[in-house]
This record gives structure tokens, C-alpha cells and sequence, in this order.
């Protein structure tokens, strides 16, 4: 009973995203849609292939080891929730549970109990992403890497991926913004030497890897980095009439920022507003304005 209310604060969770059947062990084949919804069986774990939608990029090898002692004793508790490998017809792509696979490996295991779900690319992201959320097993740049492969690669609008995950649509803004930091912060945050908070303060820095080694020598907290960065020429927060960006346009800024590869800024006031691209060197400038007159900056990647 004490973990309904933590599932009703994530979205839809993933007993809407997987299906009715509430308990793996009552499996059901086929669903009110007509499509399979689940069947539990035994796999040998050479079946077994890691997830390409699997938002984790860091897996602790303590956290692994106790976990392998935790499966030697009990076993796999829970099952891993897999689908068909798309390119290998006698093999499984998992979903949910890479940790248990690996465990289940060291530990000498040869069959794990797993959950089989037809489930599209995007279904399987989704999953993935929602399952490791409930666990508050991802770290700040994993989450935002998973809401924005589902914005790009699947077309998830924001609303739609804040009421998926169970998030607001300013979270999800916000985690995103995470992304336009130098990649030596962005190590610095998946070491666990910066917060999020820290991160986010970062971004309104002009000199945001600086000011993070910094805070990381002197162990600042996050007010005396927000205080730090706007002494060096960062941001002031001051009190304004102005009401703050809302989500959409931080999440449009964002977009605009990853297209050009630079920082860009949106103010937006009454009826229009400005757009400001802010670059370092000349041949930066050049870049901008070639891309503009050869047609604009939208497109696709990949």
C-alpha cells in the first residue's frame, strides 16, 4: 500500500504503459487491443541482449557487486521486462532489468525469469525511461538525455512527455537545459561532484566550467554558486516585474541552442520579442549567417 502513492505520481506509470495485468505472474497473451500484452517465462541469459533505449550510461560497479551478492542468495526477484530483438529473431532486447542481467551473469546464473512485451521503439524508451525514474536510478544528464532523445528521435511534444513521466512541463524544460553545458562539467555532473542545482546555476555563468571548478575545489552549495556566478558576470537574479520564461520557450531556446551549437536567448514581450544567438569568434558568425541564407536552420539529423 505505501507505494501507491509514488506510482500515481509518475504519470501514467507503468502499469498504463504495460497493460492491465497488475501482477507478472498472472500473465496475459493478448490484450484488449487484440496486441500481446505480456507472458512470463524462463530465458537462458545468453538470450539476453542490452537495450538500445536504455537511458543509464553509467552503471556503479559497487552498486552491481551488491547486487550480484543480493541474486547469488535470492535469485531474481523481479523479472526482466524484455521484447523480441527487432534484428535477431531468437533473442530478446531488454526494456527494464539490464542491472539484474548483469548481476544474474557474475553470478554464474544460466536462466532469469523475464516479462515479454510487444512494444514499439518509442513504447520501449518510454518504459525504460519511466522505469529507472520510479527507481531514482538516473543520474541528472541521463534523465535529460532520455526526455530529449523521446522530444527528437519519437516527436514527443512537452506536454506529452511530462504527463508520461510524471513530471512538469518546467522539470523537463529545466533537466534539458542541463545539456548545453561544456562536456567537462557535464563529467563533472556524472560524477556526482555537481548537483543539478549547482548545474542549473552553472548556465547563467559566462564562464560556466570555470565557476565549476571552483565550486568543486571549495565545496560550494548552490546558493554561494548562484551568488559566485553572478559576480562573475553571469545573470543577476534581481527582482523583476517581468514574469519568468516559461517552460516552452526554455525548451525552445534549448532546441534553437543544439541546431546552432551555440547559446541562444528568447525574451518574449506583448506581442513579439527578440532572439538573441551569442557567439565567440567571427568565423562562429559566419557559420550562422551561411546556415540562415542557405535556407534556415530547421531540418532533420540522423
Amino acid at each position: 500500500m505505501a507505494e501507491e502513492p509514488r506510482r500515481r505520481g509518475l504519470g501514467r506509470g507503468l502499469s498504463a504503459l504495460l497493460g492491465p495485468a497488475a501482477d507478472p505472474l498472472d500473465a496475459m497473451t493478448v490484450g484488449p487491443d487484440g496486441r500481446p500484452v505480456r507472458s512470463l517465462r524462463m530465458v537462458p541469459v545468453e538470450k539476453l541482449r542490452p537495450g538500445r533505449f536504455q537511458p543509464r550510461r553509467v552503471f556503479d560497479p559497487a552498486a552491481i557487486e551488491d547486487l550480484v551478492e543480493s541474486v547469488r542468495e535470492k535469485g531474481i526477484l523481479q523479472p526482466i521486462l524484455v521484447r523480441p530483438h527487432p534484428e535477431d529473431s531468437s533473442s530478446f532486447e531488454i526494456i527494464a532489468g539490464e542491472r539484474r542481467w548483469r548481476a544474474a551473469q557474475a553470478a554464474s546464473l544460466h536462466d532469469v525469469p523475464v516479462i515479454v512485451r510487444d512494444l514499439s521503439d518509442r513504447e520501449a524508451l518510454e518504459v525504460a525511461l519511466v522505469e529507472n525514474l520510479q527507481r531514482q536510478d538516473l543520474s541528472p544528464l541521463e534523465e535529460a538525455e532520455g526526455y530529449h532523445r523521446l522530444m527528437d528521435d519519437f516527436s514527443h511534444t512537452q506536454e506529452e512527455l511530462a504527463k508520461t513521466v510524471g513530471k512538469s512541463r518546467s522539470h523537463v524544460a529545466n533537466m534539458m537545459r542541463l545539456l548545453n553545458l561544456p562536456e567537462p562539467v557535464k563529467q563533472m555532473l556524472d560524477a556526482g561532484n555537481l548537483t543539478a542545482g549547482h548545474a542549473r546555476a552553472l548556465l547563467t555563468s559566462s564562464d560556466p566550467l570555470g565557476l565549476a571548478r571552483q565550486v568543486v575545489s571549495k565545496g560550494l552549495n548552490v546558493r554561494q554558486t548562484e551568488s559566485l556566478a553572478q559576480k562573475a558576470g553571469g545573470k543577476p537574479r534581481t527582482k523583476s516585474p517581468a514574469a519568468p520564461k516559461d517552460a516552452d520557450l526554455l525548451a525552445l531556446e534549448t532546441d534553437l541552442s543544439r541546431q546552432l551549437g551555440l547559446k541562444v536567448s528568447i525574451t518574449h514581450q506583448g506581442e513579439g520579442g527578440s532572439v538573441a544567438v551569442h557567439y565567440v569568434t567571427l568565423e562562429q558568425l559566419d557559420s550562422i549567417l551561411h546556415r540562415l541564407s542557405g535556407g534556415g536552420v530547421g531540418g532533420t539529423n540522423e
